[in-house]
């Protein structure tokens, strides 16, 4: 999963109490910013095994802080205590929890077994990533479709609301286009893990551009 993590964001966006969908961006991915931005600094590893997955090199061997069920609700609770302490909005805060949470819960869908409850044993993930022929279309569906039913409740407010949303688009093919078909890298290095946090970022940005441009059709 990349940019399938970004679909709940963009559906909890239509509510009307809801974090704007740049925050919310930051909420779908803010597990994998925990997890590249510690493994910069040797407090979770990863290293590539090519075949691990027929479709992702990536050996996910030591990620109890982020990937576990336990470390993901503690970032998602943190999330949401800053929401709260930023807006004072607690149902706002709670949707920008559950958003955070919806991120191991999408890992396990696709993940080989290395996702956990508690940072140990036993080990948890469906392994869709080696049926590449369902986890493709699968992951399209869930963003695209959540970014239909975004733009169907929303509203333009701004002349280039179009030109925002074709952005946002452009940039999600091609942030899935090179994490599906580029060459697979050699070794798990800091370029990589810089590489990720920067693609995570400039999403969000994309998305908080489109946010300041739209609004809730019953708003």
């Amino acid at each position: 999963m990349f940019i399938g993590h970004f679909a709940p964001a963009m559906v909890a966006a239509t509510h009307p109490k809801a974090p704007g969908l740049g925050t919310l961006f930051v909420a779908g991915q803010l597990v994998d910013f925990g997890f590249f931005g510690l493994a910069i600094f040797g407090i979770e590893n990863f290293r590539i095994t090519p075949g691990m997955t027929a479709m992702n090199p990536l050996d996910l061997y030591d990620m109890p802080y982020t990937h576990s069920l336990l470390g993901s609700g503690v970032w998602a609770l943190g999330f949401a205590l800053l929401i709260w302490l930023i807006t004072r909005n607690k149902t706002g805060a709670v949707i920008g929890g559950f958003v955070v949470l919806s991120h191991w819960l999408l890992d396990l869908l696709v993940h080989a077994p290395d996702l956990t409850l508690i940072g140990s044993p036993p080990n948890l993930g469906f392994g869709l990533w080696n049926y590449p022929a369902i986890a493709m279309p699968l992951e399209l569906l869930l963003t695209f479709g959540a970014l239909a039913f975004f733009v169907l409740r929303t509203r333009s407010t701004a002349p280039y609301s179009k030109l925002a949303l074709v952005l946002l688009v452009i940039l999600l093919i091609i942030f899935q286009a090179f994490n599906w078909f580029a060459p697979e890298p050699e070794i798990a290095d800091k370029a990589m893990m810089i590489t990720a946090l920067i693609a995570f970022t400039v999403a969000s940005v994309a998305a908080a551009f489109v946010s300041r441009t739209r609004t809730l059709k019953h708003a």
